[in-house]
C-alpha cells in the first residue's frame, strides 16, 4: 500500500495505518489504496517545515528560482504521465488534463522569474542624517489546502509563490484526488528540494485543518474550497491572528450582448460551460441573453450541446467526461429536479446518458425559463447545467449579473467598445473576460470580490501574500 504522506523528504506510513481508496469516476474502479494521514502526520509535517524554514529562507532568490524552474521543466517532461493520472482520478478528458499540467508548470516557471524582481524600496528621506528602506521577509511556514477539481493547478498557485518567497510548505490536497500531486512531490524530491521544504499530507480534512489553524508554527493558510469551510477557517485564523488567503468559488454570469452573432455566442457558451463538466470555480453559471434572440440562442445551444461526445476521458474522442463523484451526480440531479418543480424547462439532457451503467456520467443539460428562486440561481452550481435567462436592457443584464453574494468571475461577448468598457467597470467580479472564456493565467491576478474570497493568486500580488514588509530607518552619524 502506497504512502500518501511526504514528510521531511521521505514517504512515511501513517501511525494509525488507515486506508483510503482513490476511485476512477469513469468506471468506479479502485485506482489506488493509500496509507491515509491525520493530525499526527500534519503535526510532523509542520515540524519539518518549521525546521527547514530558516535555511530555505536564507537561500538566495536565484537558488530558489532555479529549483522552481527545474520543477517546471520536469513536469513538462512528464506531462503525459501526469495528465493520465489526472484523468483517471478526476475524470476530465486528457486534453484538459494536459492543459492543467502545463498551467501548473507555468505557475512554477512564472514565480521562478517574478521572485527575482521582488525587491524592497529605498524611500526618500526628509532629514539628511536618516536613510529609509524596506526589506521583504517570507511570512514563514505555510499550509496550502487545495481541492479536487484542479489538483495540480490549484496547488501550484499556492506552492509556487510561497516557495519562491522563501516559505516552506505543507500541502493538503483533496483526499479523493491526490495521485497526480503525489507524483509532483516525487519530482520535487528528484530535482533537489531540501528536506522539509515541501511536505504533503493526505488525510482527514478536519484533523489537518485543526493542526494548521492552532499550531503557531504555521504562519499562513491558503485555502481554495467552499464558502462554508472558508468562513470557518477565517474565523479560526482570526482568533489566532493568523494570515489567510481564500478562494471560495463563484456564480459567474455570461452576458451575450445584442450585437453578437447567435451561432457564435452559442458555441462559445457550450465550450465555456462544460469544461470539466462545469466543475470549475470560474465556470459561467447564468447565461444572460437578449429576449429578442433568446429562442434562436436556445436552439443553437441545444444543437451545440447535443453534439458533445461523452465518454471516458482517456478516449481520444471524448469531449466531456464524468462528474467527479456520486455526490456531484446527486447534486446535479437535485438542481434539475428543482428547475422542473418550479416550472422551468429542460431543453436538453436532465438525465444520465444511455449506455453508461458505471461511472458518474450525466448528460450536459440546457435549461430555460427558470423561476428566479431556482436552487441553481442561488447556490454555486458545480454542475453541467447551462441555464438561460432573458433580459431587455443592458442595465437589467448587469443588475441580474451582480445579484449574487459571489464575485469571482464574469464574462461577456460583444464587439462594442463602449459596452466593453462599461461592463468592465460595472460588473462586480475579480476577473472579467470580455470575448475571453479562459482568462486565468500565471502572470495575471486570480481572485474574487464579495464572498468569493480574500487576496489574489497569480501575478505579483500572489507573491506579495507570502512576504512581510519590514521598514528599516537608519540614522547616520557624522
Amino acid at each position: 500500500m502506497k504512502s500518501a504522506n511526504f514528510i521531511n523528504g521521505e514517504w512515511i506510513q501513517t501511525r494509525e495505518g488507515e486506508r483510503y481508496g482513490v476511485i476512477n469516476p469513469a468506471d468506479e474502479t479502485l485506482i489506488e489504496e493509500l496509507n491515509y494521514g491525520g493530525g499526527a502526520e500534519a503535526l510532523a509535517a509542520v515540524a519539518a517545515a518549521d525546521q527547514a524554514f530558516k535555511e530555505w529562507a536564507g537561500q538566495t532568490v536565484y537558488q530558489r528560482a532555479n529549483l522552481l524552474a527545474e520543477l517546471a521543466r520536469a513536469m513538462r517532461s512528464h506531462q503525459e504521465e501526469l495528465a493520465r493520472l489526472l484523468t483517471c482520478e478526476v475524470g476530465k478528458p486528457v486534453a484538459e488534463s494536459l492543459g492543467e499540467v502545463n498551467g501548473a508548470a507555468d505557475q512554477y516557471q512564472w514565480y521562478a522569474e517574478e521572485v527575482k524582481r521582488s525587491a524592497g524600496d529605498v524611500i526618500p528621506n526628509r532629514m539628511a542624517d536618516k536613510r529609509h528602506l524596506t526589506i521583504r521577509h517570507p511570512v514563514g511556514p505555510v499550509a496550502a489546502i487545495s481541492p479536487w477539481n484542479f489538483p495540480l493547478l490549484l496547488s501550484a498557485r499556492k506552492l509556487a509563490p510561497a516557495l519562491a518567497a522563501g516559505c516552506t510548505v505543507v500541502n493538503r490536497p483533496a483526499s479523493q484526488a491526490p495521485l497526480a500531486q503525489m507524483r509532483v512531490f516525487e519530482l520535487m524530491d528528484e530535482v533537489g528540494f531540501p528536506r522539509g521544504v515541501v511536505n504533503l499530507v493526505v488525510g482527514s480534512p478536519a484533523a489537518c485543518s485543526k493542526v494548521f489553524v492552532e499550531d503557531p508554527r504555521i504562519k499562513k493558510i491558503s485555502f481554495t474550497g467552499s464558502l462554508e469551510v472558508g468562513r470557518e477557517l477565517y474565523q479560526a485564523c482570526a482568533a489566532q491572528m493568523k494570515k489567510i488567503s481564500l478562494e471560495l468559488g463563484g456564480h459567474s454570469p455570461f452576458i451575450v450582448l445584442p450585437d453578437m452573432d447567435v451561432e457564435e455566442a452559442a458555441a462559445s457558451a457550450a465550450f465555456a460551460k462544460f469544461r470539466n463538466m462545469g466543475q470549475v470555480c470560474i465556470s459561467p453559471s447564468r447565461f444572460l441573453v437578449p429576449n429578442a434572440m433568446k429562442s434562436a440562442f436556445e436552439a443553437a445551444v441545444v444543437q451545440a450541446v447535443s453534439n458533445l461526445k461523452i465518454g471516458n476521458g482517456l478516449e481520444a474522442f471524448t469531449e466531456v467526461g464524468p462528474l467527479f463523484e456520486a455526490r456531484r451526480l446527486s447534486a446535479t440531479q437535485a438542481f434539475v429536479d428543482d428547475i422542473r418543480e418550479r416550472g422551468g424547462k429542460i431543453l436538453w439532457g436532465g438525465e444520465r446518458p444511455e449506455g453508461f451503467g458505471d461511472g458518474f456520467f450525466y448528460t450536459p443539460t440546457v435549461a430555460t425559463d427558470l423561476a428566479p428562486d431556482s436552487l441553481i440561481l442561488r447556490e454555486e452550481p458545480f454542475a453541467p447545467i447551462l441555464p438561460i435567462i432573458g433580459y431587455e436592457t443592458v442595465d437589467e443584464a448587469v443588475e441580474i449579473a451582480n445579484n449574487t453574494p459571489y464575485g469571482l468571475a464574469a464574462y461577456a461577448l460583444t464587439r462594442n467598445l463602449s459596452w466593453t468598457i462599461r461592463l468592465a467597470e460595472e460588473l462586480e467580479a475579480g476577473m472579467i473576460g470580455i470575448n475571453d472564456l479562459a482568462p486565468a493565467a500565471a502572470q495575471c491576478p486570480f481572485g474574487g470580490m464579495k464572498a468569493s474570497g480574500l487576496g489574489r493568486e497569480g501575478w505579483r500580488q500572489g507573491l506579495e501574500g507570502y512576504f512581510e514588509t519590514k521598514y528599516v530607518s537608519i540614522g547616520l552619524s557624522e
